[in-house]
């Protein structure tokens, strides 16, 4: 049995770790990965990064190094308490093969007891590292998987009743940060597949697929932000209004909101109503509006509330932005501490 074992932070996974990866996976019967929780280096949580391998290799083991050693370098006394780590507190056995395009392969592998396999350490194949891509990630969005690229990205979403301004704030938004917004996907499928000004509830769990779809696409393409017209949220207050009882793969996906958006805004209905023969009255925008902010509330989703001109409501989220960072505690916001 050849076992292979390679470690680091991911910081993020970037191409030249993939490769690593991938060499080990094609020349080991089984690959182990060990990262490390750095929080000195990145404020992007252990789970989402450990997440990734999971996910991009699924035959490999992802062991989690919580409280591994958080000095590095290159002392006896340091390079022995990372070995000391491995093997005695992660209880690492059986590994004929250690992978890394590092200078620590050799202390780790002799530890361990290993071959010494380096891959590409002089950066002349993928010319990339996790620091230069940590300096500029959308610069150097080309060494880095769509995967791990879309949970670089800051998604802003917008919510409200219909009529209150969300299509107009996230156009606008877009174009002041250069960057990409999420159209209203239910609204392009309702115009093509309406009957009697309705949908069916299957039909609405289309859009709520399709608009997960489109939106993947468009974090890909976006630069720190993208700026999200409604989600599944919305769709399942839709389906409850006209149908009573939503689908559960409607009510499967509205959960799942809850962890995709990294910032809420919910647009007031203090602007002037416009009666189109597709809107259902200004009666019902309020009251679609409380339930939209209920249905918040009840899953504990935090909310910023726009209100006044649109020019207003662009500054109160520019305000928010300039303040505001990726995997960020929102409470942070208001000034509460972290610790």
């Amino acid at each position: 049995m050849k076992r292979g074992l390679t470690l680091g932070k991911y910081a993020p996974l970037h191409l030249g770790h993939q490769a690593v990866i991938e060499t080990g996976l094609a020349e080991m019967d089984e690959m182990l990965i060990i990262i490390y929780d750095a929080v000195d280096t990145t404020a992007i949580p252990l789970g989402v990064r450990a997440g990734w391998l999971r996910s991009l290799y699924p035959s490999v083991r992802v062991i989690e190094a919580w409280n591994g050693p958080r000095e590095v370098g290159y002392t006896p006394e340091l390079m022995s308490a990372h070995e000391r780590y491995i093997i005695d507190t992660l209880c690492v056995k059986g590994v004929t093969h250690f992978y890394s395009s590092e200078p620590y392969g050799e202390h780790i592998s002799r530890a361990l007891g290993a071959m010494d396999r380096r891959v590409d350490e002089a950066r002349l194949r993928i010319p990339v590292s996790a620091t230069k891509v940590r300096l500029d990630p959308y610069g150097n969005r080309a060494w880095v998987h769509p995967l791990v690229y879309r949970d670089l990205i800051i998604n802003v979403v917008f919510l409200g009743a219909p009529c209150t301004g969300k299509t107009s704030l996230a156009q606008r938004l877009a174009r002041e940060y250069h960057t990409q917004w999420m159209p209203e996907y239910g609204r392009a499928y309702w115009e093509k597949h309406q009957t009697h000004r309705r949908l069916t509830p299957q039909q609405l769990v289309e859009i709520a697929e399709g608009h997960i779809l489109q939106e993947n696409t468009l974090l890909e393409k976006a630069d720190r932000f993208l700026f999200t017209d409604t989600n599944a949220l919305a769709t399942l207050t839709f389906a409850r209004y006209y149908h009573g009882r939503p689908e559960a793969r409607l009510m499967e996906l509205a959960a799942q909101a809850r962890s995709r958006y990294d910032l809420v805004f919910v647009c007031d209905i203090d602007i002037p109503y416009d009666d189109t023969w597709d809107r259902s009255g200004e009666v019902n925008r309020a009251a679609f509006q409380r339930q939209v902010i209920g249905d918040l509330n009840e899953r504990k989703i935090p909310f910023i509330l726009l209100r006044g001109a649109l020019n207003e409501r662009v500054a109160r989220v520019h305000e928010v932005l300039g303040c505001f960072k990726k995997y960020m505690n929102v409470l942070q916001l208001f000034g509460e501490s972290q610790s």
